[in-house]
């Protein structure tokens, strides 16, 4: 059970954000509300209101940096993005939540046939949904959202991107702190501060020693934040010029370190395959292959649901390069994919809505017998098909038109040099979420920051940008774009 300091934490934060946007500039601010509340306020904790979703460190700080941008700034905020398809999945993603809990008012019982006559006893249910069910998923779906639509209005200068991958560089650096000491003595910081412990504890025992968690969900969504930073500050480094280059190589390297010592297979691949192309690779090369990545993971599922994977040459293959205990976890995964494909088969188009409804349990008891792992099996058998396509489509849209707009160019694409990395760090997290669900709101704040970008290298669009920057009112003496909030 969370303690006392665990829901102060949640309380006070609407608070530390207000003093962020009151004191910094406003791209830096709304990056580091987010952030920060995900990397140290409690996991798990959550504070439950009636008709709206649970208050968490997700949504807390979402809807705390919506709140101060609607009403603590005077420029315009523009949620909607600017093309027709965005707008589409942004539609489809909050409203299929409807189609979904309508389609499921019918209760699951769990029952047990007593004796010889036909006598049915209900030992267990899980309840259908309602229509005042509804706004709760509504409201839910719109908070997930919100760092993703504020994101690309706020975030998608330059400047900003920067801002972007210098946070996560600093995140990773301030992290890998309690990381270290988690490494040395195990996970217990997460009972140190707030009381409890997070998930299994034998998940974070690997190799002899310890896999760090710090305050995040899994070990696994640590690991994947400091691939996340390592390739960040590998960007920094290639920018950067004289004296500050030393420094910038010694923080690639410290991260480097960290990222091997989180001990996840998967981290690491995505290190040692990025890193690389950030340092060496032109930029439309890294977005070619951010798209790339972006394919792969929103075809997958429709792939591996009409069972065109050798799943098991993927395990002996895995076997031979990782050892029989990886390959065994795979495994493990791709059964559990194939119970969950099943279950979602029957309800396809909208899926089995919230409270596990979805998940394989045992006809008399109700105990669950599945593990999703995979983001996308979850998304898949709680919103089905639609809800699927419009949550992997926005994730995967801003480096589909990225990619759209280099093979237009060409070389002669005029790209930041802070817009490649973004997109591979997106691309990798993605085809993460195959496997985990990694879905974090900083995934979603890159995302938006990307979306906007490309938005503003439409050249049919430049000049419409450029005249609402010129037509922006200024907030406390510093310009829209980087200025603090007015209260």
């Amino acid at each position: 059970m969370p303690n006392a300091i665990a829901y102060v934490m949640l309380a006070i934060w609407p608070v530390v954000c207000l003093v962020l946007f009151r004191r910094l500039p406003l791209e830096r601010a709304l990056i580091w509300s987010l952030l920060a509340g995900y990397l140290f306020l409690p996991p798990l904790a959550e504070v439950n209101l009636p008709l709206v979703p649970a208050m968490d460190k997700v949504s807390i700080p979402n809807v705390s940096v919506l709140l101060i941008l609607l009403f603590g700034m005077q420029q315009k905020v523009r949620l909607l993005p600017e093309g027709r398809l965005a707008k589409g999945l942004v539609a489809v993603y909050i409203l299929c939540a409807i189609p979904t809990v309508m389609t499921n008012s019918e209760p699951i019982l769990f029952n047990v046939l007593e004796g010889s006559d036909p006598i049915l006893f209900v030992t267990d249910f899980l309840p259908g949904q309602s229509i005042r069910d509804i706004g709760s998923v509504l409201i839910g779906q719109i908070l997930t959202l919100v760092p993703f639509l504020l994101a690309r209005q706020f975030l998608s200068s330059e400047n900003a991107l920067r801002e972007m991958l210098l946070a996560l560089m600093v995140g990773a650096l301030i992290y890998s702190v309690p990381s270290l000491i988690e490494i040395r003595l195990s996970p217990q910081i997460n009972i140190w501060v707030y009381g409890f412990f997070q998930h299994s504890f034998e998940q974070t025992m690997r190799g002899g020693g310890f896999r760090p968690i710090v305050f995040l969900p899994h070990s696994l969504w640590l690991a994947l934040f400091v691939c996340t930073a390592l390739i960040a500050a590998v960007a920094l480094f290639r920018t950067a010029e004289g004296p500050k280059r030393v420094k910038a190589f010694a923080i690639c390297v410290y991260l480097f370190v960290l990222l091997l010592l989180c001990k996840s297979a998967a981290s690491i691949a995505y290190g040692l395959l990025l890193v690389p192309v950030v340092l060496l690779v032109p930029a439309r090369i890294q977005v070619r292959l951010a798209a790339v990545l972006a394919i792969v993971a929103l075809t997958y599922p429709m792939v591996r649901n009409f069972n065109l994977i050798p799943l098991d040459t993927v395990v002996e293959r895995a076997a031979e390069i990782s050892g029989p205990d990886r390959a065994h976890s795979l495994n493990f995964r791709f059964v559990n994919e194939q119970q969950l494909l099943a279950r979602a088969a029957e309800k396809p188009l909208f899926g089995w809505g919230g409270w596990g409804r979805n998940l394989i349990r045992h006809p008399e008891t109700g105990e669950i017998l599945s593990i999703p792992d995979g983001r996308w099996i979850i998304v898949f058998g709680t919103f089905g098909w639609v809800g699927y396509l419009a949550e992997f489509g926005l994730l995967a849209l801003p480096l589909l038109l990225m990619g759209k707009y280099v093979a237009r160019r060409g070389r002669d694409a005029k790209l930041s040099p802070y817009i490649g990395p973004l997109t591979l760090i997106l691309g990798a997290t993605m085809m993460d979420m195959l496997l985990n669900a990694t879905l974090t709101p900083i995934t979603w704040l890159i995302a938006g920051a990307v979306l906007g970008h490309v938005e503003k290298l439409d050249p049919r669009k430049v000049r419409k940008w450029r005249n609402r920057l010129h037509t922006s009112p200024v907030m406390s003496g510093r310009s829209a774009t980087s200025g603090r909030t007015t209260f």
